[in-house]
């Protein structure tokens, strides 16, 4: 088996802070979810987390006009340059403070970074080699406050930076002789947007507030002009890149201006106009705001979860609406002006609004808290999740979003299970029942009670779906359901601890459940129910989970150790201790060593592998382990997460923070950005939300391999995380050589080689190229090169037909394709079932999406077209003398015509 799993996609989370981006095309938002960057394409309705990760939570992103490349920042100042096309970090930079916003200039040669009250400005890295990619270039001082925000003209000859302060800052990105820097104020509260006019120094200011104003400019941008010096330093420098790098386009430059010109005065502004949003006394604050120039349309957001749109700069209301309950933190406008990302901290909340026909484009939303538990569709295509917020998501694992949310419990989820159908979902909650959801009709079909009020620990369901068993916290019975008829059918007493973990035998009708009374009990269906066999442990248990075949069982105690048992002989086959492998990390408030933390953590949730011959394994550590059962040793180690803002994540502790009185972690380091009471809550279980001061620890709930056994599936404090041997890299070749290079594949196009160009194009494993050579074979000839086609090409090429079905409009082409392959090498395929199950899954399920986005096209049209013959036919009825005296006339007439023209025929002949 294979164990080279690498992160695949992150889940369950859209969003946690930072600023949103939309792409150049505007069919995708850049989102910052933790310490990773996630796309949402929105044409195609698919999510998709990049493979980097930064050290701590990333506070913005700045994306580069021709969206190749990106600049994320996290809380300490620590900065990466991404490239977007190949998702690999190219360089690492450290600001050494925190960054409240990084901008790319219009003509994406520059971008100017702001911290604390400086804005820097840093030549941005283009297409030259530079042992270093971030280059200074200006500093610009002037605000006596934290700098908030910035926004270029359109030409990249100014940008303005909003401060803290109160005030506005225009600066030139060029050293104009009119035009250094300009200060504005009239504003009473923080800086929230600053916004130029298309093509123009106009400017519009927006406070905290909620105060707008509108100033004017009396120069153009035509007007700023350079001195003599700085014009032949720029021209010089101009005339070296377009040496260098022809084809970057013309750069505009400040024109050499006469003696005349240069005795004009100074740019100035005048204020022209001043609105306010809160006129009725509302003092609702206003978090964010975004402009968009060639529509003049200004969205801004609120404290309240209500949202603006107004045009300026007249100050007109499009309309107001309230998306949430809690504040909105960023807002981003896509290139066409038509849709407008909105990011909800507080809610994880990601939305994209549609302004001109009022309605969602793309609406995602992450469990309020922690994800407890995860179960995997029998199919592999679905991942069901319930959180401590009482909600379960259904996620499609291709997609990455979540399509469905069930909201009928009350209080946390601590068990999820698919039937063995895969269209029902069973959820085990604390509220005390046991809910079906039906994923045909969306709707809770099934719920299941105890005759006393009791909290549900633990849930399973038998192979055949029709039992259902949830073991209880608090009154240690385990109770079981008939699924058809919902009746209670059995109560099992014994345990004497809360009941942890159950799991029902895949070939018997065998109950197993584990319990903290150090107990595991066998209990077989077919003698009443009672107990076959009481199994010790060494310490409480705390999960439980059968092997595919059912012939062992594996136990995960409180004392570290997974256990393996034989359920037929009652006896013990072996152990391992993990303590060691968990690697547990030292919180900021505890105060002992890690070392000594370590002997009170264990694992928590087991899962074996499609073989049997594995076992995953992770609990209160940022580590998931995978241990081989024959030899009880640690095969691999997986991190889940760098993210330094959760806590637990570092062994060893600053000693700077240690003090004679303590952590100084334990300090309250005052109210934050928004406020707060420190109030410590009794009995609160993870970590005490209402102190000021609050990092989450890093912790592994739940964990479930994919039935194919490809990828695994892990939930998170960070989100759930999918960890796969099929990730999607861009340049991962496959039998390279000298002579395969793109150049060479395209001359084999030229050649008409084709199965040639299909062979390197799939050694170089680029994806453009591929679709470039398939597209470019004539679908005469697409038999044919399937016939003649290497085998060990055949699998690749099926997986990439299958993932070109999804997005690509050629969809007969690629049917083509999928048939051709299928019926020319069917039986060789048929041998390598179980290792073709992904692709020919992958491929199934994208062609039943179109099957299903046409048959409805189809239906409606047809049904259309229906009731047009249906109404055409009964207003025939109502027009019928007419009709008919219009009939005979025209047959008349045709009567006429057919014997002219047989007159001219018989004219013709004679």
């Amino acid at each position: 088996m294979k164990f080279a799993y690498k992160f695949s996609n992150l889940l369950g989370a859209v969003y946690r802070q930072g600023n949103l981006s939309f792409s150049p095309d505007g069919n995708s938002v850049i989102s910052p979810v933790g310490n990773r960057l996630s796309v949402f394409n929105l044409k195609n309705n698919t999510s998709e987390t990049l493979p980097i990760a930064t050290s701590k939570n990333i506070s913005c992103v700045g994306v580069s006009p021709d969206g190749n490349v990106a600049v994320v920042v996290d809380e300490d100042g620590a900065a990466l340059l991404v490239s977007l096309v190949t998702r690999a970090v190219l360089h690492h930079f450290h600001f050494h403070r925190a960054v409240h916003s990084v901008s790319f200039s219009p003509d994406g040669r520059r971008f100017v970074v702001t911290k604390e009250n400086v804005a820097l400005m840093y030549h941005a890295p283009g297409k030259r080699r530079n042992f270093n990619a971030f280059v200074l270039d200006k500093s610009y001082y002037g605000p006596y406050d934290e700098t908030t925000c910035i926004d270029w003209t359109d030409d990249s000859k100014c940008f303005v930076v909003g401060s803290k302060d109160m005030s506005s800052w225009v600066f030139g990105a060029e050293r104009w002789v009119n035009l250094i820097y300009y200060s504005l104020g009239g504003h009473k509260d923080v800086m929230v947007g600053c916004f130029f006019e298309k093509d123009s120094l106009d400017l519009y200011t927006v406070s905290q507030d909620g105060t707008l104003c509108v100033w004017e400019s009396d120069t153009g941008l035509d007007g700023l002009f350079l001195s003599r010096k700085e014009q032949k330093a720029s021209a010089q420098e101009e005339d070296e890149e377009e040496e260098e790098e022809r084809g970057e386009g013309e750069v505009i430059r400040g024109k050499v201006e006469s003696q005349k010109d240069k005795k004009e005065k100074n740019v100035r502004y005048r204020q022209r106009s001043k609105h306010f949003f809160n006129k009725e006394g509302d003092f609702n604050k206003l978090t964010a705001a975004t402009f968009h120039k060639q529509t003049h349309l200004l969205v801004t957001g609120f404290e309240s979860g209500v949202f603006h749109l107004h045009e300026l700069p007249e100050f007109n209301l499009i309309h107001s609406l309230s998306i949430a309950d809690q504040r909105i933190s960023s807002i981003a406008i896509n290139s066409s002006g038509d849709w407008i990302g909105f990011g909800c901290s507080r809610m994880g909340q990601l939305l994209v609004w549609e302004w001109q026909s009022e309605s969602y484009v793309f609406k995602q939303q992450g469990h309020f808290n922690n994800m407890a538990t995860l179960a995997y569709s029998p199919d592999g295509q679905y991942i069901a999740t319930g959180g401590d917020d009482g909600k379960v998501k259904v996620w499609n694992t291709h997609s990455g979003l979540c399509f469905v949310t069930f909201t009928e419990h009350s209080s946390s989820i601590t068990g999820i299970t698919f039937t063995s159908s895969g269209f029902v979902i069973l959820s085990a909650s604390l509220d005390g029942t046991v809910r079906a959801f039906d994923l045909h009709r969306y709707r809770n079909f099934r719920t299941f009670t105890s005759p006393r009020s009791v909290q549900f620990s633990s849930l399973a369901v038998d192979a055949s779906g029709e039992l259902v068993s949830a073991g209880a916290q608090d009154s240690f019975q385990i109770f079981l359901w008939s699924m058809q008829t919902g009746r209670l059918l059995e109560v099992l007493g014994g345990h004497e601890g809360p009941v942890s973990g159950l799991s029902f035998s895949p070939v018997q009708s065998v109950l197993a459940s584990v319990s903290w009374d150090r107990t595991v009990r066998l209990w077989d269906m077919k003698d009443s129910w009672q107990v076959k066999e009481t199994l010790a442990l060494s310490a409480d248990g705390l999960a439980v989970a059968y092997r595919p075949d059912g012939l062992e069982l594996a136990v995960a105690t409180l004392n570290g150790e997974i256990s393996f048992w034989n359920p037929q002989s009652a006896a013990q086959t072996g152990s391992v201790s993990g303590r060691h492998d968990l690697q547990t990390g030292r919180k900021e408030t505890d105060k002992i060593t890690a070392k000594q933390l370590a002997k009170g953590k264990s694992f928590t949730s087991l899962c074996y592998s499609a073989d049997g011959e594995s076992v995953l394994a992770g609990g209160q550590s940022k580590f998931v382990c995978i241990y081989n059962v024959k030899e009880q040793m640690l095969l691999k180690k997986f991190e889940i997460s760098c993210n330094l803002s959760f806590d637990a994540m570092e062994e060893f502790l600053d000693r700077r923070k240690m003090t004679e009185w303590g952590s100084l972690a334990l300090v309250d380091e005052g109210a934050g950005e928004e406020g707060g009471v420190d109030i410590s809550l009794p009995g609160v279980r993870k970590g005490d939300m209402s102190s000021r001061h609050f990092k989450p620890e890093i912790r592994v709930s739940s964990l479930r391999f994919s039935p194919t056994g490809r990828s695994f599936a892990a939930a998170s404090t960070e989100g759930l995380l999918i960890y796969s041997l099929d990730s999607s890299l861009l340049f991962d070749p496959y039998d390279l050589d000298l002579d395969v290079t793109p150049a060479g594949v395209r001359r084999q196009l030229q050649l008409q080689e084709w199965t040639a160009a299909i062979v390197m194009s799939f050694r170089l494993n680029e994806k453009l190229l591929k679709q470039e050579v398939l597209e470019a074979v004539p679908h005469q000839q697409i038999r044919v090169v399937c016939s003649s086609l290497p085998d060990v090409y055949v699998e690749k090429l099926l997986g990439f037909v299958a993932s070109c079905l999804d997005s690509s409009a050629h969809l007969q082409f690629y049917l083509t394709w999928a048939q051709s392959l299928l019926m020319l090498h069917g039986h060789k395929l048929k041998n390598r079932s179980v290792a073709m199950l992904p692709t020919l899954q992958a491929l199934q399920r994208s062609i039943q999406r179109h099957v299903d986005g046409l048959s409805k096209l189809c239906d409606f049209n047809m049904y259309n077209i229906r009731y047009a013959v249906a109404l055409s036919k009964q207003r025939g009825v109502k027009r019928g003398a007419e009709e008919d005296e219009e009939e005979e006339e025209e047959d008349k007439d045709e009567g006429l015509s057919e014997e002219m023209s047989e007159v001219s025929v018989e004219d013709m002949t004679l």
